[in-house]
């Protein structure tokens, strides 16, 4: 949970007709959501070829996070720092009013926490454009790596250079639209701020 609370991109994996199809796609948590485990809400438009495949069969949708490059004295063992969550289920449409603008309010302040409400309401036509889907997380595991890199007998007396190379999400300030004469909400400033931004304008 605490990788999916982190991370912003999710990649949903479908069996769409003779192949399989992987997207990325933006995602909401309900930790104590109505599914068993708590729910994955995921978004798209209705007229997507990959909806009706995903809500006939198991999907998998996968979250990874890289943190850093660990390069050993072989090539063997460079590796990389990494945080990955994989959720597989199946999914279900959905179709209560309360429960899809709740989904779709938890999609949008994912991205910039309590957006969602400062936003004008979507419209009939946004929301008859617009497919949410809900997926169980109570089937998910996490796999991660950290630390250096791995060394077998011998290697210490190679000669090259080892080590890591940190790897981090860092935002830059927020850029205005030039339709816009509001001021960044200190909300947008926050979330830029918490993700390495410095928050200037």
């Amino acid at each position: 949970m605490a990788l999916l609370a982190d991370a912003l991109i999710a990649h949903l994996g479908v069996v769409a007709g003779a192949h399989p199809v992987v997207l990325p796609t933006a995602f909401g948590v309900d930790p104590a959501g109505p599914d068993d485990g708590g729910t994955l809400y995921l978004h798209g438009s209705v007229a997507a070829g990959w909806l009706a495949p995903a809500l006939e069969r198991e999907v998998c949708v996968t979250v990874t996070e890289l943190d850093g490059l660990v390069l050993a004295r072989t090539g063997f063992h460079h590796s990389m720092n990494y945080r990955s969550a994989v959720v597989i289920g199946r999914p279900r449409q959905v179709t209560d009013a309360g429960e899809r603008r709740r989904a779709l309010d938890l999609i949008v302040d994912h991205m910039v926490p309590g957006r969602a409400a400062t936003l004008r309401p979507p419209t009939r036509k946004e929301l008859a454009a617009t497919v949410v889907i809900a997926l169980p997380l109570a089937e998910a595991s996490m796999k991660q790596r950290a630390g250096g890199a791995t060394l077998e007998p011998g290697d210490l007396e190679l000669d090259g250079w080892a080590g890591l190379v940190p790897v981090r999400r860092v935002a830059s300030a927020p850029l205005t639209e030039d339709y816009v004469a509001d001021p960044v909400p200190e909300l947008v400033l926050r979330r830029a701020a918490e993700l390495g931004g410095d928050g200037r304008v």
